[in-house]
């Protein structure tokens, strides 16, 4: 099934407040204008089994960078937006290289003595590290180094999601107000693997390299995964990018997790969708 995103669907935005009526229209007007320009939407039973088998409520987005096609499973929620939770971590990472927070993804930033959910979390650790254990703990530090204001700048410079960080420093991306739509997801994704984002096209590299998660044959793999409220209910995501013989796309899946056994399914389900596709 082919949906246009040029015209607003019957249920456009579901806001993570509820809003009055105008304000919903128009909140909805401008997360279409954020999609590319003339891209429509192709729904994939296929994908969409995978989330019946899987027994879960979600979304999938595939972005096709080279076709400007979005393809994928349940567009009323792909432009629902979401905490990015863990996910922020990638522009994070960036914010963190650009204002000099840390001098390269390389520095360890110091183990502070805080109690923290996982073992491994507990030593000083550099951002490579981090993002690759998703280690937010790291990642709160980076936010008091960079500041308030410095991150309400770089959240508006990226016209990430509803841009929204509110005044606590090193919760915004954890338990809101920032949130993001999956297809906003593979915009972002979709800037950073061209070199479009307000960044040195070293820092942006860097922020690629990363997050590579496994390579064969024809193809590279970069993703990283999100869940907002772990260990506990709520919402899961998984984002990334992967690059099959010189073509690229971007693909964002979010999850309602309901408890700890329905994390892996955002991986699992992720790489099926690009099985699906023949990406992988």
């Amino acid at each position: 099934m082919r949906h246009s995103l040029s015209h607003k669907p019957r249920n456009p935005l579901n806001t993570m407040t509820t809003c009055k009526p105008m304000r919903s229209l128009l909140i909805a007007l401008l997360l279409v204008s954020s999609i590319a320009h003339g891209a429509d939407w192709r729904e994939s039973p296929a994908i969409a089994a995978l989330f019946d088998e899987a027994g879960v409520s979600g979304t999938f987005v595939l972005y096709d960078l080279r076709r400007d096609q979005l393809s994928g499973f349940n567009p009323e929620r792909a432009t629902t937006r979401f905490v990015p939770a863990s996910t922020f971590k990638i522009p994070h990472t960036l914010i963190g290289l650009a204002t000099g927070a840390v001098a390269d993804v390389d520095e360890k930033i110091p183990y502070d003595g805080a109690a923290v959910p996982f073992p491994d979390w507990a030593r000083d650790m550099s951002l490579r590290e981090a993002i690759a254990v998703s280690n937010a703990a790291i990642y709160q530090q980076l936010a008091q180094r960079v500041g308030i204001a410095d991150e309400r700048d770089y959240v508006a410079r990226l016209d990430y999601g509803n841009g929204e960080i509110g005044d606590v420093v090193d919760q915004f991306w954890l338990r809101g107000p920032l949130a993001i739509s999956a297809i906003e997801q593979t915009q972002f994704l979709a800037r950073l693997v061209n070199n479009e984002l307000p960044f040195t096209a070293e820092q942006q590299r860097i922020a690629r390299e990363i997050v590579e998660l496994e390579r064969g044959s024809d193809w590279v793999l970069y993703g990283k995964t999100g869940w907002q409220n772990a260990p506990e209910p709520g919402v899961g995501w998984w984002v990334g990018w992967i690059e099959r013989r010189g073509q690229l796309y971007t693909f964002a899946l979010n999850i309602d997790i309901r408890s700890p056994a329905d994390a892996p399914k955002r991986i699992a389900i992720g790489k099926a969708a690009l099985r699906s596709a023949d990406l992988l």
